[in-house]
């Protein structure tokens, strides 16, 4: 009886098992292979102002994305003339209608240009993070400078507010969106503030290795 009992119960936990191992295969991969959105959400730099369709340094991502990593879906909700305060205003709609996993801020910019308050834009740009936070998904911040023509001082004050947001919120931070573009007129349109094609791959290189890190 006793070894009647004992090859029931090892048979019992056998099943037991298996199934949690079935289980786990079928859930475990599935997982890892839903689909995830990174979203985007920027100004003109990140939406391909004045850049033939397809040929802008977001698309460029979601395209070596696709081959490298194709559960990773890209949403980019940048805008033309984007604030920081108009893309707070914007973003819960946009995190209910995602729900990203990572969410790349690429904004600044048209505030420093604007002469709005640097003080504001620090908030707003916490205020996008939290947002993104209390909706599951991780925040990443790329950071700019502005045209030399905005003094080295201002430029200095407004470059620390993205080094201010990262440290107190903890996230992951590329210091220049622009880096070897910005400053350069060659490889920047006729109005000298936005990029142009040509430096839409050297956007995306600078994007790619940092957004690697970080998903």
């Amino acid at each position: 009886m006793k070894k009647f009992i004992s090859k029931t119960a090892l048979l019992q936990t056998s099943i037991v098992l298996l199934q949690a191992a079935i289980l786990f295969l079928a859930t475990g991969p599935a997982n890892a292979n839903a689909p995830q959105n990174l979203l985007i959400m920027g100004d003109s730099l990140s939406a391909g102002y004045g850049i033939n369709r397809g040929k802008d340094w977001a698309t460029l991502l979601a395209q070596q994305l696709k081959k490298s990593h194709p559960h990773i879906k890209v949403i980019n909700a940048s805008i033309s003339g984007e604030t920081t305060s108009g893309a707070l205003a914007r973003l819960p709609a946009i995190l209910a209608s995602t729900q990203p996993r990572w969410v790349l801020i690429t904004l600044g910019a048209n505030d420093g240009l604007r002469g709005q308050s640097l003080s504001a834009m620090e908030k707003n740009l916490s205020d996008l993070v939290t947002l993104i936070q209390q909706h599951g998904g991780k925040a990443l911040l790329a950071g700019m400078y502005l045209p030399p023509n905005y003094g080295k001082v201002f430029n200095e004050r407004f470059h620390a507010v993205y080094v201010q947001v990262a440290r107190k919120q903890n996230l992951p931070l590329l210091p220049f969106l622009l880096k070897d573009v910005g400053g350069n007129m060659t490889l920047m349109q006729n109005d000298g503030l936005h990029p142009n094609e040509e430096a839409q791959a050297i956007i995306f290189r600078n994007v790619w290795p940092f957004l690697l890190g970080n998903i």
